[in-house]
């Protein structure tokens, strides 16, 4: 409120230093993520990784003496969604920096809106590997993950090595699956093998595409299926591959969450299907990050949740980012987060490093295999 007694200029002035202080005050982190539709899970867990360490944050008495205000907003995985609410987060919401999106081809469109770049703002930890949003260098998006295309080269070395080359994919029909496919494929040829079948689906339908793939997949008796799939349709398949007498080996990139993966389908469905990871293994205490992990996750997640590699992978993220805010000062600007993001170099999360210069955006390229074994629960 601007007082009576002042006129004119004066209280124009005193009004603006007011706005600025309750800008000041906070710092906004946008993040447009799935939490309803075939994703919600995912979406959960991603919004959960980064609240834990925001709220420490808060706790500890913010950065620079700045508050985090998370802003989170549910695009249901839909494309025009992402987009909208992107728009809106920045120019309602004021957000200062973005985090923790979903989808290669929801990402994508923004690019080609140039809405981040005409914005000047940065994204941290985006949950998805796709290609398209690494190559050709994009400034705007630093990410914490490893591509599908390393993912793809560790699973099909993995295979070779066990001397199986009749390899199968079974991929979402649009910029996800399509990039995990040419993945496989390019690991294949660097090989000189070729892949020997490949079925789609479409996003964001469970249909009869499943049954069609299997019959595709048992025509030429393929050894191994990658999937580039989410939850549901991955937990459909597993179930419906298994029951059918299916015996190939079923492996599965990154973006699955194992626990529900064995609530839809069950542990006889998915017993001995091979996940690719992109952090470490969050359910030991092996690692500083890990422990930090699991003692915040116990103080500030709600009593219901459970640990898992998608909170993990985004907590990790979230540490990149306040890493950002801090170096970019006191009352930093969208631009001079991004320039301190940037500037990272080598950097220490706490036993899993990442790495960011001007010239690069791919934080880390670690990959490793996991199993889902015969109770269910993942291991190494």
């Amino acid at each position: 409120m601007v007082h009576s007694f002042m006129r004119g200029p004066a209280a124009l002035v005193f009004a603006c230093f007011l706005s600025h202080a309750a800008w000041a005050a906070e710092l906004v982190v946008g993040q447009v993520a799935p939490l309803s539709g075939v994703l919600a899970s995912t979406g959960a867990q991603m919004v959960l990784g980064g609240k834990i360490y925001f709220d420490h944050i808060n706790a500890s008495g913010g950065v620079h003496g700045a508050k985090i205000r998370h802003v989170i907003l549910d695009d249901a995985y839909k494309i025009d969604e992402t987009v909208r609410l992107t728009q809106q987060v920045i120019d309602k919401d004021r957000a200062i920096v973005l985090f923790g999106y979903a989808g290669t081809s929801n990402l994508t469109e923004l690019l080609k809106r140039n809405i981040m770049q005409e914005a000047k703002i940065a994204l941290v930890a985006p949950y998805t590997g796709g290609e398209s949003l690494r190559n050709p260098f994009n400034p705007s998006i630093f990410h914490v993950r490893a591509g599908y295309v390393d993912e793809a080269e560790h699973m099909v070395r993995h295979l070779v090595t066990l001397g199986i080359t009749k390899i199968g994919v079974y991929y979402q029909n649009d910029g996800f699956g399509k990039s995990g496919l040419a993945g496989v494929e390019k690991a294949l040829e660097q090989r000189n093998l070729k892949l020997t079948m490949s079925a789609p689906y479409e996003r964001n339908k469970l249909d009869d595409s499943v049954a069609q793939a299997i019959t595709k997949f048992k025509s030429v008796n393929v050894d191994a299926i990658i999937m580039i799939s989410i939850n549901p349709t991955t937990a459909a398949f597993a179930k419906a591959y298994r029951d059918s007498g299916g015996h190939g080996q079923l492996f599965n990139i990154s973006v699955v969450d194992p626990n529900e993966l064995v609530k839809i389908a069950g542990t006889k469905s998915l017993h001995g299907l091979g996940i690719a990871q992109v952090v470490p293994f969050p359910y030991s205490r092996v690692l500083p990050v890990i422990r930090e992990y699991q003692d915040l996750f116990a103080k500030y997640a709600p009593k219901d949740a459970t640990i898992s590699y998608t909170s993990f992978e985004e907590f990790i993220g979230a540490k990149v980012l306040v890493e950002g805010l801090r170096r970019a000062g006191p009352n930093p600007t969208r631009e001079r987060v991004l320039r301190a993001l940037e500037r990272l170099g080598e950097h220490d999360v706490g036993g899993f490093i990442v790495n960011y210069t001007p010239e690069n955006r791919i934080g880390s390229k670690y990959v490793e295999l996991t199993v889902v074994g015969r109770d269910g629960r993942l291991l190494r």
